[in-house]
């Protein structure tokens, strides 16, 4: 049957939510009894201002007593819908939904939201969970505790026992294993320049020595340096735990010697509250700054390597202490330097570094065995079902990549492996590569690279251009044809949190229903998006700051700021239009999905390259009982008459067709198989 909800662009929020308060009983019966996997109609801010009461009532019902009491156990571990897979290739075929923890305030809203998502989301990423470093940004992660930002006061007054963001983490991931979703974390290869991990292991990352504005070291071992200054500023200044230092300085900073857990040597130097450990952390950065001691910034895209200091680029900070910005001796179109950042030291250097070489026969074991450690035991912690690699487009071989990839080829590989091979088979590695030309984001062909690093998914670039135009028709040629030819799949990705940005609202004012209607049918082939897509509003002009996402992976208050300043929290969109027409469309999905979950797509009508056909078409080869036509080109209807639709009736579509046999722009339609 065709679609019945009735979307017009007059229809305000206020309206629409007065409606569905006369109905919703329906929609919440219906969950509740497992009739259908979503509350339908609720709007997705909606049960992130749930009473935490009345958000466990609902799960009660949905769950019963027993499941939901354990879940609420952090001792407890609820197993994952996955945890019976024998490898990590269910990711290919997943609708993963992107949440910044950060616009919606807690891990605990993150289950409420979940209640609008249908079964066929069944993938939860979770943007950086840990403690925020420089400018609040998630990506610069300043310790291994999780932010405290994200504990829910609520929920601890429902349930006292839940009196940590940690506990609270832990019993969330149960409850969104419960509800059958999987859930995934950011394994980042970086941290704040400053953090705990780098004051804690010097050695585990490099450093350089600065004289002013100018570079006056940049060898293999300024480390040692560092860690002798750290010691007598610790003789000097005391531990922040008041404990006595009966051990010698091997001990304290060598992450290989289990004589100390690194917790403990999180409180011997830098102690125990946030306060305490932040005004420790800022002497001891004062005191290294002062003698010309920094980490190495992060950078991007070749050559990587070879940096100098602009001694005419720098700012002051609140403490008066110059940074200075870095440059490449011989930068490329995309080379970046991301001045907050350091990544961590994989390798030993050639010739000392003298000539900015690194060594890639030659991997620093300390910090491969570091990183790896450190990131299973957050999945093991938690029960993470797959990661998200942060910038797994990084490729530093300037030879390409190798023909035979080592174990100590990339350290996102590297993780992977280690939580597989540490009794999590199902755990899985959805790769932050925008699958780009050789020799652009990384060192040799990407698509070796994604296959080296053994990605089972990738974010891709489909978000970055607008529906039907040539770009985006000759992307999607591509990825299509990469999913049926590599061992990696590339994701229909809508948008992301990081995209969800003003100099980017030009590829959302158009196409977005046919871009999820296509995401969400393509079964062979993941797709992403991101929390707030549903009512996301079109932007003809510039929107507040607080109506995008990606302007709270950071934390900026600085009015001096005014393109990524926010006050107060994220406004969500009012595109009331959007939300019923995703809802008639996940509706008439959720009867169909048992039938065609995972299937192999049939092509009758290929993406075409050129952009001179918009129409494409597909049934799937195990079960052609419906066919799916979707119209990319945003101006023109297009005829049918060359499908093979004899013998198939209409039965959703999500534009109604202007005149017989024809399909209007920017839409999808459903045919199904008369009997």
């Amino acid at each position: 049957m065709m679609n019945s909800l009735t979307s017009t662009t007059s229809l305000t929020r206020d309206a629409y939510v007065q409606d569905w308060r006369t109905t919703y009983h329906r929609s919440l019966t219906s969950y509740e009894r497992k009739k259908s996997s979503f509350v339908s109609g609720l709007l997705p801010d909606l049960p992130t201002k749930f009473d935490a009461f009345q958000l466990l009532d609902i799960l009660q019902k949905r769950l019963g007593t027993e499941l939901l009491s354990r879940a609420l156990q952090p001792t407890e571990t609820i197993v994952s819908p996955r945890a019976n897979e024998p490898d990590s290739q269910w990711l290919k075929t997943s609708n993963m939904v992107g949440v910044n923890v950060r616009t919606i305030e807690s891990f605990w809203n993150v289950v409420g939201y979940a209640l609008t998502l249908p079964s066929f989301h069944d993938s939860i990423h979770l943007l950086p969970i840990w403690e925020p470093g420089v400018v609040g940004s998630l990506y610069g992660k300043v310790s291994w505790n999780i932010n405290a930002e994200f504990f829910s006061w609520q929920l601890q007054r429902a349930v006292p026992w839940l009196d940590t963001v940690e506990k609270q983490l832990k019993v969330v991931v149960n409850l969104l294993h419960a509800m059958g979703k999987t859930v995934g974390l950011d394994v980042i290869p970086h941290t704040d320049r400053f953090s705990e991990i780098v004051l804690t292991h010097p050695r585990l990352f490099e450093w350089v020595q600065r004289d002013g504005g100018r570079l006056v070291n940049h060898s293999e071992n300024v480390w040692e340096q560092v860690e002798e200054v750290i010691w007598q500023h610790l003789h000097h200044h005391g531990t922040a735990d008041g404990s006595w230092l009966n051990f010698g300085k091997e001990v304290l900073f060598d992450p290989t010697i289990p004589f100390l857990h690194d917790k403990k040597r999180q409180e011997i130097l830098f102690g125990f509250d946030q306060q305490q450990r932040l005004h420790r952390r800022l002497v001891l950065m004062q005191d290294l700054v002062g003698r010309g001691f920094e980490t190495l910034p992060m950078t991007m895209a070749p050559p990587y390597r070879g940096l100098h200091i602009n001694p005419e680029e720098f700012v002051l900070d609140e403490r008066g202490t110059p940074w200075y910005q870095y440059e490449f001796d011989h930068p490329q179109d995309m080379s970046r330097v991301f001045g907050p950042l350091t990544r961590y030291r994989f390798y030993h250097s050639k010739n000392d570094n003298q000539q900015w070489e690194l060594d890639f026969q030659n991997p620093h074991m300390a910090a491969w065995a570091y990183f790896t450690r450190k990131y299973h035991e957050c999945q093991q912690e938690y029960n993470f079902d797959f990661m998200r690699g942060d910038m797994a487009h990084v490729q530093m071989r300037a030879e390409g990549v190798p023909a035979q990839p080592d174990h100590f080829y990339d350290p996102l590989r590297a993780v992977k492996e280690y939580v597989q091979k540490h009794g999590a088979q199902h755990f899985a590695f959805y790769a932050e590569t925008f699958i780009a030309p050789p020799d652009t984001m990384g060192y040799g062909d990407e698509f070796d690279h994604l296959e080296a690093i053994r990605a089972d998914a990738t974010l891709g670039d489909l978000q970055s251009s607008v529906v039907g135009k040539a770009t985006f028709m000759e992307r999607f040629s591509l990825y299509d044809q990469l999913l049926r030819s590599r061992a990696f799949a590339p994701s229909f990705t809508m948008i992301t949190a990081d995209k969800d940005d003003p100099r980017f609202d030009e590829f959302y004012r158009a196409g977005n229903i046919v871009r999820y209607f296509t995401g969400l049918f393509l079964t062979d082939m993941p797709s992403y998006y991101s929390l707030g897509f549903e009512v996301r509003n079109l932007h003809q002009q510039r929107g507040k700051n607080e109506e995008y996402t990606k302007l709270y992976v950071f934390q900026i208050h600085d009015d001096a700021e005014t393109d990524k300043v926010t006050h107060g929290p994220f406004e969500w969109g009012e595109n009331m239009e959007q939300f019923t027409k995703m809802l008639e469309l996940r509706l008439f999905a959720e009867t169909i999905w048992p039938q065609i979950d995972a299937k192999t797509v049939k092509w009758l009508l290929t993406p075409d390259a050129t952009a001179t056909n918009k129409l494409i078409a597909w049934t799937l080869a195990e079960d052609d009982s419906y066919v799916f036509v979707a119209n990319l080109d945003a101006v023109q209807k297009v005829a049918l008459d060359e499908l093979p639709l004899e013998g198939y009736e209409l039965v959703f579509a999500t534009e109604p067709p202007t005149e017989a046999s024809t399909i209007t722009a920017s839409s999808g339609q459903v045919y199904r198989k008369i009997n």
